[in-house]
């Protein structure tokens, strides 16, 4: 059945199904909800919201009206345990140390990334490696306004061993002090398993240098007036 169905389908040769989608026309879109397996996905999908999803839906529900009352059972049977909360919608924590990776043999991942990386990237034209030619200028010229670190670089972005997971993009990530010192907003690729076991060792999250967002600000977009109202520590912990 499968050697039938892929035989037949664009789906099963890339060249093939790229341009059949560059093209755009209703040509291509006639000829794609044609295909077999789009047939066969579209079947799968109809069958799933009609006969699965209903009773799933319903199941889940009565689980988790049921839940309260197990735990609640649980915990007058075992007093002495100590049972996790439910921290949906509530405020938490996570820690742990700016620091790189080696997650395999030969391969070692620095804690911090600078803009030179970003010129490094930069690929003029190309939709996700183009940069506005300000921002060239300045990173070429290395203007970065007093945002610089010990070592004269423009920290952009730092890894910590953080436990992280979806949904924390945007958390912002502080020092021992209670100072923002970045932005929470990606893992490392070798992270994504933490979701099921966290290793210390191997999972990072990946933050944006607090120096890095302001230089933005106030170098790049000329916003230096909304810096002005904030209260910057300095690395020798005065105050601005």
């Amino acid at each position: 059945w499968s050697a039938k169905v892929f035989g037949k389908s664009v789906f099963d040769n890339a060249d093939a199904m790229e341009k059949l989608l560059a093209s755009g026309n209703a040509k291509a879109w006639g000829k794609l909800v044609k295909d077999p397996v789009y047939i066969w996905i579209e079947n799968l999908r109809a069958h799933y919201f009609a006969q699965i999803a209903p009773e799933y839906g319903r199941l889940r529900g009565e689980i988790e009206l049921a839940s309260g009352a197990y735990t609640k059972a649980l915990r007058r049977a075992f007093p002495e345990e100590v049972f996790p909360v439910d921290a949906n919608s509530t405020l938490r924590l996570t820690y742990g140390k700016v620091e790189g990776s080696a997650p395999y043999d030969g391969m070692q991942y620095n804690p911090l990334s600078t803009a030179r990386g970003i010129l490094q990237k930069h690929v003029p034209g190309d939709p996700d490696f183009d940069m506005p030619e300000r921002l060239v200028e300045l990173l070429e010229a290395r203007d970065y306004g007093g945002y610089a670190n010990e070592e004269g670089e423009l920290v952009v972005c730092f890894t910590g061993s953080n436990h992280t997971t979806g949904g924390n993009s945007g958390s912002p990530a502080l020092d021992a002090n209670g100072h923002l010192v970045g932005i929470n907003f990606d893992r490392s690729w070798e992270s994504t398993m933490s979701d099921i076991l966290f290793d210390g060792s191997r999972c990072r999250n990946i933050m944006v240098d607090i120096r890095y967002v302001l230089w933005v600000m106030d170098v790049f977009a000329g916003a230096g007036h909304l810096v002005e109202e904030m209260t910057l520590v300095t690395q020798e912990g005065g105050t601005e």
